[in-house]
């Protein structure tokens, strides 16, 4: 079942929607719901001993018992009775669980720190805030900015200018080069949910703070730059349509070199070009000013026109025919395609004009430049990621259906322009779009006019954005002034755009600004390949994009691109460019904030192991950048054949919880004695399993620890090993199958003192059930991976199921979800919740929700189970272990005493936990039954119970269930959803 087709909205979605659960109840579930799936009572034996379980238990402080709930949060006060009480205070049900593993501090750019309220940094959502979809939110920006001012008033002349066959050579590099950095985009942008500042967003989440920070601010000021090119381009176009409307005298260009008889060309004043432009830019501003709301509305009536538009430029283009030769229009004609298959570059005057005078010298380099704003406006729709409904559905789609779409278009109009006229008309014609357009001129005016002026507003809606968004990462306090609450307009952003934009239309020259804008988005283009590339490369386990069709090569190819591409315009500009991005580095660096975003270069420290140590320290590992580096524990509950240091299988679990084989295991085992006796049996040990650890083709290293006992030397192992943030996170280790069978009395005691030195540690705990079963690398494996999810562990339980599906042998299996709630109230929006939570993860799995819902209740007819019989067998042991405890007590006159420690013994609480236990048992085996492998959360050993006791619970929990892993993670989130 793919889970992708019940999610509705999107990445930013779900953020909202777990901050929303803290203030409303669940709705009932009906009776027959498919989510709820009923677990069968079963009577253990006694009617009498389930009729009162509800006392409340002496529990650990971290119990659930203890923990302060709401009482509108979806259960029913702080004194409920909690049926999953074994499994410790973080039960899943409880939302505010889930939450911190789908928030990300907003305050301050840093990661939290272990113990602050992750939630506390929120504010609630506004209501009204207004979500884009893929067309209105994504294609229209994009397409609005790619149909430009250059397609109208310009591709004509670069036509002529550049002959067909360099013009389609122009148009092919261009578009490849925004459609690679579209696939680097959407690889990316698929790679988890996005706030607010589109491309500056991805970068610096990958790149860094720094890199962000500069690449993001040169994307800025291009994308203003950017809208005084399209507000010049309107205005100009409206003078020429209307010249009666200028206000000073047009500028009269003869045209010398020409062999056709074509007269003086009229140009309009650069001073109308200047005072128009600004009173249009205002406009564009106050439109702005209304929010996403009002610019969705008006951009239809932008677009629509100027698709009616292109339509009337391509039916001209079939309806003209042959007329007057001095007009220099053709027609589509044989001849005027050969005419114009070769170059012809020349020199000009400022207004483009041919001029053997002139002072401008056009080649192919040149004409990059001027074209290349042609086929930009890729990020318009990321540039407002935060008012998307679906990020990761809706940037992919819409970028690069405009991309290929414009560019399609682009390539089909060269061949008929070169077809349609002359070269001279071709050079001289500024206008010739509209001179061809079927039935009249007018309609490409406005087309034109409309346009620019769509494209001028999509610029003035991106860049305030794409610096509020920069300023809320509170990286350069300097910028602190265009910061913007959530759901807020960025009002001071829009005005300084505007000022910006109105100092470029001033200027008043299309063909100067045009190079400048195409240095800082080759800039931006150039980051975000180079992002994708450096992820793609590092590979970490966070890295799983839903646009699967990337590669680091075509990242990098797409960023080489880039280069060539600022280069071959102009090195001059090029080496302005990279000098103001290296000033802003050079700048945030000093100034700016320090921020923890997961970034890719903070991932390569780890996998290279190049000053990890001293770049990272000892803090906390950021999510994205999370590996695990298991501590394979080889001493066994038994022996080994001669000559085995390890369990052979233990070797290859160690690698499946790798992707790609990248990161360390540490491989440590303890020989019992004194160390000044047993050093040198040490260090032979060492070597052996080290040689073995090799012989398995697994990357690690191998310690051997000598301690007085089991129990002392794992606890100075779990203290010491490791440096820095190489500790091990993940202890894992065999269950204890033989301790029954072969009579090892003291296996419970030290299995437990290992669970909770485990927890004092704070590492996560990984115990294998079925060892001597476990699949090696030619293994394949089919069915299901089952992870029966009850308390939140930072999302590592649904981290091994990835990574087991990145090996060869589970690679055929799919994921089932199986949460576990205490109410039916509880199962639907928990259902809702976890497969909203698992979409934004990109992981696929099935989620089904299993409601405890009575555990007093009768077994109904004569439904068995076969966990009864072992369920019977552990009430019968504990009862005899719990005599002889009490007569022990009884003659020596001191409390209830086990493993050499007093203890506390509640009756009805351990038969609460068998039956929990018991039920649990019985679930698996009726839904799991043939899962390749099941993962369970592992219960913490009841604090003052005795470790035989936990045994018990244990060997019913697992009980004829061939292949599980019983997990517990630590008090650190190992996944997130945010890119």
């Amino acid at each position: 079942m793919d889970n992708n087709e019940d999610v509705e909205g999107g990445g930013g979605g779900i953020e909202d929607e777990f901050r929303a659960k803290l203030g409303r109840k669940y709705r009932p579930v009906v009776a027959n719901d498919r989510a709820v799936l009923e677990m069968s009572s079963i009577d253990p034996g006694s009617s009498s001993s389930h009729k009162k379980v509800g006392s409340q238990a002496n529990m650990h402080p971290n119990s659930a018992s203890q923990v302060e709930i709401p009482a509108n949060g979806g259960v029913n006060g702080t004194d409920r009775e909690h049926k999953l009480e074994l499994f410790g205070f973080d039960s899943l049900v409880n939302i505010l669980g889930l939450k911190s593993m789908t928030s990300e501090q907003v305050v301050a750019p840093s990661s939290p720190r272990e113990g602050e309220d992750v939630s506390s940094a929120y504010e609630p959502p506004r209501a009204t805030d207004f979500k884009l979809g893929t067309l209105m939110g994504v294609f229209v920006p994009c397409l609005q900015n790619i149909l430009g001012i250059i397609y109208y008033i310009r591709f004509t002349w670069i036509v002529g200018m550049a002959g067909i066959g360099e013009s389609l050579l122009l148009v092919a590099f261009c578009g490849l080069c925004t459609f690679l950095t579209s696939i680097s985009l959407s690889a990316i942008a698929t790679n988890g949910a996005m706030k607010g500042g589109g491309p500056y967003y991805l970068i610096g989440r990958a790149l860094g703070p720094e890199v962000g920070v500069s690449i993001g601010l040169c994307f800025f000021l291009g994308n203003a730059v950017a809208g005084s090119l399209y507000v010049l381009g309107a205005v100009e176009t409206f003078l020429k349509a209307f010249p009666a409307a200028g206000m000073f005298r047009e500028t009269i260009t003869k045209v010398n070199n020409s062999t056709a008889a074509v007269g003086p060309i009229e140009s309009p004043s650069s001073h109308d070009l200047q005072v128009y432009g600004i009173v249009v830019t205002l406009i564009l501003c106050f439109i702005v000013f209304g929010g996403v709301k009002m610019i969705n509305r008006v951009a239809p009536a932008f677009l629509i026109p100027v698709l009616f538009s292109l339509l009337c430029i391509y039916i001209g283009m079939f309806l003209t025919g042959k007329d007057d030769p001095t007009t220099g229009i053709t027609g589509l004609s044989l001849k005027s395609f050969k005419d114009n298959w070769s170059s012809d570059y020349q020199f000009t005057n400022d207004a483009g004009i041919p001029d053997p005078e002139g002072k401008t010298y056009w080649n192919f380099n040149a004409l990059v430049g001027l074209f290349f704003p042609a086929v930009t406006g890729i990020m318009a729709g990321s540039n407002r990621s935060a008012s998307l409904k679906d990020t990761q559905r809706s940037i992919p789609v819409g970028t690069l259906t405009a991309s290929l779409t414009t560019t399609a278009m682009y390539l089909i109009s060269v061949l008929f322009f070169g077809a349609l006229a002359t070269r001279d008309k071709l050079l001289t014609d500024r206008l010739l779009t509209a001179t061809i357009a079927w039935p009249f001129p007018a309609i490409v005016y406005i087309g034109i006019i409309l346009s620019t002026l769509g494209a001028a507003l999509q610029s003035l809606t991106g860049a305030p954005r794409l610096l509020a968004a920069i300023a809320n990462d509170d990286i350069l306090p300097v910028l602190n002034y265009f910061k913007v609450g959530d759901g807020h307009e960025p009002y001071i952003a829009t005005l300084f755009t505007a000022f910006i934009c109105i100092g470029c239309v001033v200027i008043g020259n299309l063909d100067l600004i045009t190079p400048t804008i195409t240095m800082f988005f080759l800039l931006c283009y150039s980051g975000v390949n180079l992002s994708c590339f450096l992820l793609d490369l590092l590979d970490a386990p966070s890295w799983r994009p839903r646009w699967k069709f990337h590669h680091w090569s075509l990242s990098l190819l797409g960023a080489s691109l880039c280069i060539v591409i600022m280069f071959l315009i102009s090195w001059s500009f090029t080496v302005v460019s990279l000098a103001l991005a290296s000033l802003i580095y050079y700048y945030v660096s000093i100034k700016g904030k320090a921020g923890d975003w997961g970034d890719g270069f903070k991932s390569a420290y780890f996998q290279l192991a190049l000053r990890s140590l001293r770049s990272l320290g000892a803090s906390q590992v950021h999510p994205k950048n999370w590996y695990p580096i298991p501590l394979i524990f080889c001493r066994p509950w038994g022996k080994l054949p001669e000559n085995v240091p390890c369990h052979p299988k233990l070797a290859d679990f160690a690698n499946c919880m790798k992707k790609k084989g990248r990161g360390m295991s540490i491989f440590v085992s303890i020989l019992d004695g004194d160390y000044h006796e047993h050093a040198e049996d040490a260090k032979v040990a060492c070597k052996q399993l080290d040689t073995y650890i090799e012989y398995k083709n697994c990357e690690g290293v191998a310690e051997i620890v000598v301690a007085p006992n089991m129990a002392e030397g794992f606890r100075g192992i779990v203290q010491t090993m490791g440096l820095g943030n190489l500790k091990p996170n993940i202890v894992v280790m065999r269950y204890p199958e033989i301790w029954r069978r072969e009579n090892l009395t003291e296996i419970p005691a030290t299995f437990v003192g290992i669970i909770n030195d485990c927890i004092v540690a704070n590492k996560a705990v990984v115990i294998v059930k079925g060892l001597d079963e476990w699949p090696n690398e030619y293994q394949r494996q089919y069915g299901t991976i089952d992870l029966y999810w009850i308390v939140r562990d930072g999302g590592l339980m649904l981290l091994l199921s990835q990574l087991l599906l990145t090996k060869e042998s589970f690679e055929s299996c799919k994921i089932q979800v199986f949460c576990i709630a205490e109410e039916d109230s509880d199962a639907e929006e928990l259902k809702a919740d976890v497969k909203k939570f698992l979409y934004d993860l990109r992981m696929q799995a099935e989620v089904i929700v299993i409601s405890m819902k009575s555990w007093d209740a009768k077994a109904e007819g004569a439904q068995q189970d076969d966990s009864l019989e072992a369920f019977t067998a552990a009430q019968r042991r504990i009862a005899s272990y719990l005599a002889e405890m009490k007569s022990r007590a009884e003659n020596e006159g001191t409390g209830l005493m086990a493993d050499g420690k007093p203890v506390v013994v509640n009756e009805q609480q351990i038969e609460k936990f068998l039956y929990t236990t018991l039920k649990l048992n019985s679930t698996i085996l009726r839904y799991s039954r043939m899962a390749a492998v099941v993962l369970v959360s592992l219960p913490p050993p009841p604090v003052n119970h005795p470790g035989y006791f936990y045994m018990e619970y244990m060997d019913l929990l697992v009980e004829n269930v061939p292949r599980l892993l019983m997990v517990r993670g630590y008090r650190r989130d190992v996944v997130t959803l945010f890119t």
